[in-house]
């Protein structure tokens, strides 16, 4: 494109959308107001479709455009189910929940979600709430910087790191130009320019791949139980796992930067306007990414579910015109960052008005608060780069993030909106109860069988009732203005329960796939190269002169079958006499991350010039020779799905030559010539790896 490399096109594009968005937040700076009002809910005075669209993209942003679509990638159909579910309980929290946050925010005047959960400003359970606030939502903005560190890698094929400290730098400005209405302005902005562009990503992502049908056809020859409803093996059964999806959408009235958005609206015919907006929006949204996430399984065969997360920008960069990947990056980055200020502001509200409240209306400390979360957030987010799979993660992140603020937050709303007012133990209880659940769930060997929103809101809710039950301060009447059910209605009620979860674990073991059918045992062929990569350097040394060679090898090279140091050079000025200049050479492997099979490190010394002289080398995995038997050359490897999976990210990664390769090389000239008194040479330096190069992997077909 105008003679730009494609490379050039994609970070102009995405320079250009950055630059746009950013814009439209800053320019929220001529009509914000220097209030801690203005700051942290824009003085209630916010358009309803602006309010929508922005909690549209702040509930969704990162976990949606990196999150969701590894989920999907991984469980293909069934996971109609989180989407369809969770925007059931997304409904009745807008419906009702939000309807009581609302009245109680504008009558009380608060600006933070924790402090609805008592009535008197800076009590210790408010205090409580705003630290675990603050605790989840700082996970979770990590999350977001870290959803923009894993867009950058995949398009731009920059480290996760700068993506995260490029994310610091945006979420400051963002904070400190406008407040949430910068948020806001931004979210709004990018929403739109987001639903276009993956309109576009879906409708050339399906066509890719034979349309519809031939998506379907092709996803099960990959997985016949990528194509089914239902996941295979579910530890407690198919009720639990989708009731934890409803009970993960009700928790978006336990999310204090989605609540706000709710607080900037002027009265409840704003709340209702913007719940259509909100719905309208998203689920064409939420249908987009499903049958985009499920494109990525059918065109990416060769990455696995820890590479899931990287599908929708990987798509982008496969599909698109470099432009409009472009477009796609900018919108996930600018997402990912107005969400993360979001929750830099509702951590700052939490702090100002709850733990500290008699901060409220000292509007220079509450910027200063907000510089202070924004650093913490970007240290768990940099952190969190240290535990791969988990802390690098942004569905584990979001996930351990929402069910924890849902678990701690919603079972306190639902009892104070049916007239119930716990007192500051009994809320303190509740509040540790759903804690201690998400923790614990989420370390249990079951935590990838069922979300803890279950386990989190059971244990509060439990809590609750035993403490009404035990309890002699606490109000006996565990539903406030609401009597107990009798006991007629009580049966009736479990019987309709009981008849729904036979129906549905009836139809689970009738049509849910098996894990012994999965096609993770038909048969696969993976195509890779072993090939040369070489570094060099030459040195100019003088007799006794000691310099350093030195290579720097990152996460972008694969596995290494053997990495060899060697010299050369031609001795020079020696008339008299055929003796070479001595070279000394001390290679230092302990930059690098190891452990090693096998490693030659020592001291060395060689005279033996007008020649390549091997001086160290390392095999860093044994277990590699057996995929590369021939040396250098293309090969090819047969066996199932799962099998060649494990192989293909071995091959992919070279985890133990990670950073700083060294070797000092010293010069001891003989002076041969008497005349000219030569005593310096030229020496260079080589490292030469043998390296894989996976391809690709294909079904074998008969």
């Amino acid at each position: 494109m105008f003679g730009l490399s494609d490379e050039i096109v994609l970070l102009l594009s995405f320079l250009m959308f950055m630059s746009f968005f950013a814009g439209v937040g800053l320019a929220s700076m001529r009509v914000k107001q220097d209030t801690t009002d203005d700051y942290l809910v824009a003085g209630r005075g916010m358009h309803p479709a602006l309010a929508a669209l922005s909690a549209v993209s702040t509930w969704n942003s990162g976990y949606m455009f990196i999150g969701f679509i590894g989920f999907i990638f991984v469980q293909g159909y069934s996971g109609i189910w989180i989407g369809l579910v969770s925007t059931l309980g997304q409904a009745v929290a807008w419906i009702w929940i939000y309807k009581f946050i609302q009245k109680e925010g504008n009558e009380r005047g608060v600006r933070s979600l924790s402090s609805l959960v008592s009535k008197t400003t800076g009590a210790p359970e408010a205090k409580l709430a705003g630290i675990l606030s603050v605790v989840f939502l700082a996970i979770y903005a990590a999350a977001q910087l870290v959803a923009g560190g894993v867009a950058l890698r995949a398009m731009l094929g920059w480290s996760e790191v700068i993506g995260i400290l490029i994310g610091f730098v945006l979420v400051v400005a963002y904070c400190y130009a406008g407040g949430i209405r910068a948020s806001i302005w931004t979210d709004a902005a990018q929403s739109c320019v987001m639903i276009v562009g993956s309109t576009i990503l879906c409708f050339v992502a399906v066509s890719e791949v034979g349309g519809l049908s031939g998506l379907h056809n092709s996803l099960k020859d990959i997985d016949p139980g990528m194509v089914n409803l239902f996941p295979a093996d579910l530890t407690f059964g198919v009720t639990l796992w989708i009731g934890a999806f409803f009970l993960g959408g009700l928790g978006v009235a336990g999310q204090p930067q989605v609540v706000s958005r709710v607080m900037t609206l002027k009265d409840d015919k704003d709340r209702k306007e913007a719940a259509i907006w909100f719905f309208v929006w998203q689920t064409p949204f939420i249908a987009l990414m499903f049958i985009i996430g499920l494109a990525c399984r059918a065109i990416f065969l060769d990455l696995d579910a820890s590479q899931a997360q990287d599908g929708l920008p990987l798509l982008a960069m496969e599909v698109l015109n470099p432009f409009l990947a472009g477009v796609i990056l900018a919108s996930i980055f600018a997402a990912t960052m107005s969400t993360a200020d979001s929750q830099v502001l509702a951590c700052t509200a939490a702090i100002t008005d709850d733990v500290k409240p008699e901060w409220a209306q000292e509007h220079k400390t509450t910027k200063l608060v907000t510089m202070v979360i924004a650093v913490f957030v970007t240290v768990i987010a940099l952190g969190g780069q240290q535990f791969p799979g988990f802390g690098d993660s942004v569905f584990a992140l979001v996930v351990l993030a929402v069910y924890g603020l849902g678990g701690i937050f919603v079972p306190l709303l639902l009892i104070r909106m049916m007239g119930y007012e716990p007192d500051t133990e009994h809320t303190i209880w509740m509040m540790v109860a759903a804690l201690s659940a998400v923790v614990l769930w989420s370390l249990s060997p079951y935590g990838e069988d069922i979300f803890p929103s279950i386990p989190a809101m059971s244990a509060a809710f439990a809590t609750h009732f035993i403490l009404c039950w035990k309890r002699q301060e606490s109000n006996p009447e565990p539903l406030g203005r609401y009597s107990l059910p009798t006991q007629r209605t009580t049966t009736i009620g479990a019987v309709v329960i009981l008849v729904l979860f036979g129906a549905l674990e009836g139809t689970y073991l009738a049509v849910a796939p098996d894990s012994s059918d999965s096609s993770g045992n038909d048969s696969y062929q993976l195509s890779y190269t072993v090939s040369q990569w070489s570094q060099s350097e030459t040195f100019s040394l003088t007799d006794g002169d000691t310099q350093t060679f030195e290579v720097v090898i990152d996460e972008t090279m694969t596995a290494v079958l053997l990495a060899e140091l060697s010299i050369t050079y031609t001795d020079t000025g020696e008339t008299f006499t055929a003796a070479c200049d001595e070279v000394v050479t001390t290679p230092d492997y302990s930059g690098l991350a190891g452990p090693f099979s096998e490693s030659d490190d020592s001291m060395k010394s060689t005279t033996a010039c007008d020649t390549t002289t091997v001086v160290g080398s390392i095999r860093p995995n044994a277990d590699l020779n057996q995929y590369a038997n021939e040396g250098s050359g293309d090969y090819t490897l047969n066996g199932t799905e799962s099998d060649l999976i494990d192989v293909l990210t071995m091959l992919g990664k070279a985890p133990e030559m990670m950073g700083p390769l060294t070797m000092d090389v010293a010069l001891n000239a003989n002076n041969g010539n008497p005349v000219g008194g030569d005593n310096s040479e030229s020496v260079t330096v080589t490292l030469t790896m043998l390296v894989f190069q996976p391809s690709g992997m294909v079904p074998v077909t008969a």
